[in-house]
């Protein structure tokens, strides 16, 4: 297969890592992780033949990458072969998360890939996000408490120092709320640090950040990915729908033709049928549907993400480079996200628990007795 005309020669070495990096996803940028890759954590490759770029971590004997790819699509597949011959080379395989559908479709006609479904992707025409507020009641509701509460969106196309303080400090009380401690990986919840393409949206009241929203571009399909949504100890009901609401009305008004919110884990939304994967990720994905809510809310992020009615669920994929997926390909993955081994965060996520809960039962106790203490 001849190699695409480049933007530039590969071997150019007037451009910097960044430089290619940028340039690559703004030009090719096609999925909704693709943009992902510019968050800290990730190590990137780059095609010696093609205009293309990946970004991925290695753990154990894996190669973990973020979606496919990022190159033209008919030059996926050798982008991949090229990918998959450099990780033989230090000794590992390669697995790649959150692929969507559209890139599945080009694997079809290739053996050697085992892929398994992780969720789903729901995904909206901003020019007709208006009209969802028209028909549901309850999302109106949202905003007008929000509103009324006043809780004020503006986008924020320039960060200064200061405001940058304000918006690190809302994002810590909102980890510190959460059930696990920090992942990695695609739930990276560091992009402060890389707002150059991305859009920012910061909600206030009484002077105060109490949330903010992060756009990240998917050029190729004239959309953007909704990152990140951080609602901080101050924000009130209704915080998160109206930087949402804001967000995508600026989008429809500019001519945007797609948003997401990305992937839903677990999803049964729009007739995802897991069927495909094989019995024992099943079992997994059935009791960490059931069970796994104590500490990622699986179920509530779903139910977020579809109480806005998407025009379409797309499924996204795990595929990997031999004929079965195998626990060793699964382990790999949840290593990623854990940034080490899996039980660790969860031994973290328990510890931190009682913690919490022993706070807030000696909080109760004092509480109590504070009437006998003034007595």
């Amino acid at each position: 297969m001849p190699c695409p005309r480049l933007a530039f020669h590969v071997s150019d070495t007037t451009l910097t890592p960044p430089q290619r990096l940028r340039g690559c996803l703004l030009r090719h940028g096609r999925s909704a992780t693709d943009f992902q890759i510019v968050n800290p954590g990730f190590v990137h490759w780059f095609s010696h033949h093609l205009d293309a770029v990946a970004g991925y971590v290695d753990v154990a004997s894996f190669r973990v990458v973020a979606g496919v790819p990022v190159c033209e699509p008919p030059y996926l597949l050798e982008a991949m072969r090229e990918l998959e011959a450099d990780a033989r080379v230090a000794g590992r395989q390669v697995c790649y998360f959150g692929v969507e559908s559209w890139a599945v479709e080009h694997l079809t006609r290739e053996s050697g890939y085992a892929t398994v479904l992780l969720g789903g992707q729901p995904s909206w025409d901003p020019l007709g996000w208006a009209d969802i507020f028209v028909q549901r009641a309850s999302l109106r509701a949202q905003l007008n408490r929000a509103r009324n509460k006043a809780v004020q969106v503006e986008e924020q196309p320039v960060v200064t120092a200061h405001q940058l303080e304000d918006l690190h400090a809302c994002l810590e009380s909102w980890l510190q709320s959460r059930g696990l401690p920090p992942m990695r990986f695609l739930v990276q919840p560091e992009t402060l640090a890389a707002l150059h393409d991305r859009r920012l949206f910061v909600a206030r009241r009484d002077g105060g950040v109490v949330g903010f929203l992060v756009l990240s571009p998917v050029p190729q399909r004239k959309g953007w990915l909704v990152e990140q949504i951080v609602r901080g100890s101050g924000a009130v009901n209704g915080t998160a729908e109206l930087m949402l609401d804001t967000a995508v009305r600026a989008l429809a008004d500019e001519g945007a033709r797609y948003v997401t919110l990305g992937l839903a884990a677990l999803s049964r939304r729009s007739g995802l049928d897991y069927g495909m994967n094989p019995f024992w990720l099943r079992c997994i994905f059935n009791w960490t549907r059931a069970h796994g809510s104590r500490f990622y809310n699986f179920k509530g992020l779903d139910a977020f993400k579809a109480k806005f009615s998407p025009d379409q669920w797309e499924p996204l994929y795990a595929v990997a480079n031999c004929p079965h997926f195998s626990p060793r390909a699964f382990y790999a993955i949840a290593s990623a996200f854990s940034e080490g081994a899996p039980f660790r965060l969860v031994t973290r996520a328990c510890l931190k628990a009682v913690r919490t809960e022993t706070r807030w039962m000696l909080d109760w106790v004092l509480s109590r007795n504070a009437p006998n203490v003034e007595r």
